[in-house]
């Protein structure tokens, strides 16, 4: 039963998000393609909007405001400029250009490279967060880069205020292009028991990266983001 699959892809990609702050889209999108398109985009978005809720809902006390407010006024352009790029690129070679893009932090970062979540980058991520997320769905590495240094439970609820806000205005837009249907809901709403189930096993596993493993966490969904797009541009 193709739906019975979906749901447990979606489960398992509530579990990543839930302990790392990101890798939803990672885990589901390119599965929940082949198995059943019927999801994509808006059920899965309806549902990555709901694990950004809870997700902001359990650490909002940690939640960094200000880093969440600049990367958000980046991802604005952002996501104009992902639409030109799927409105006017090849699909391959910019998920080649991502990939190689988010690669090459993920090496710097292991070498020597410690970002800051300061104003500047922040933008900058935001810029190439929505591009990204639009292009390529998938927009988390350019922010939870970032924010690799810094503790766990800060890294979650900033990437799920960042992600929630971005998904919202990605909905609207589908609305408002009439690509939003009642359907789409009864899709979502099959899905939210496996998102929630994921979501609360995603418990136990932030207790254990944040005993010094976040970073490496972070880091390895970056990287894993990057090989995604770098397959998926030589396989098509």
């Amino acid at each position: 039963m193709p739906e019975v699959l979906v749901g447990l892809v979606v489960l398992a990609g509530a579990l990543v998000q839930g302990a790392v702050g990101y890798g939803m889209n990672l885990v589901a999108v390119p599965l929940v393609a082949l198995i059943d398109p019927r999801f994509l985009p808006v059920p899965l978005l309806l549902i990555a909007s709901a694990h950004g809720l809870l997700a902001l809902a359990r650490e909002h006390g940690d939640t960094d405001w200000s880093g969440v407010g600049w990367a958000m006024l980046g991802r604005v352009p952002g996501t104009a400029l992902g639409v030109l790029a799927v409105a006017t690129l090849a699909e391959r070679p910019f998920s080649a250009v991502v990939g190689a893009a988010v690669l090459a932090c993920v090496v710097l970062s292991v070498l020597s490279w410690r970002p800051r979540p300061t104003r500047g980058p922040l933008l900058v991520a935001g810029v190439a967060s929505g591009a990204f997320s639009t292009a390529a769905s998938i927009g988390g590495p350019p922010i939870a880069l970032l924010y690799q240094h810094s503790p766990g439970p800060t890294i979650r609820a900033t990437l799920a205020a960042t992600f929630g806000l971005g998904t919202l205005l990605s909905l609207v837009g589908l609305g408002l292009g009439g690509q939003v249907h009642v359907t789409h809901f009864a899709f979502a709403a099959w899905l939210l028991p496996f998102l929630l189930a994921g979501f609360l096993l995603s418990g136990p596993a932030r207790r254990f990266l944040d005993g010094g493993r976040m970073r490496v966490a972070v880091l390895v969904i970056a990287g894993g983001s990057a090989l995604a797009l770098l397959v998926r541009a030589a396989v098509g």
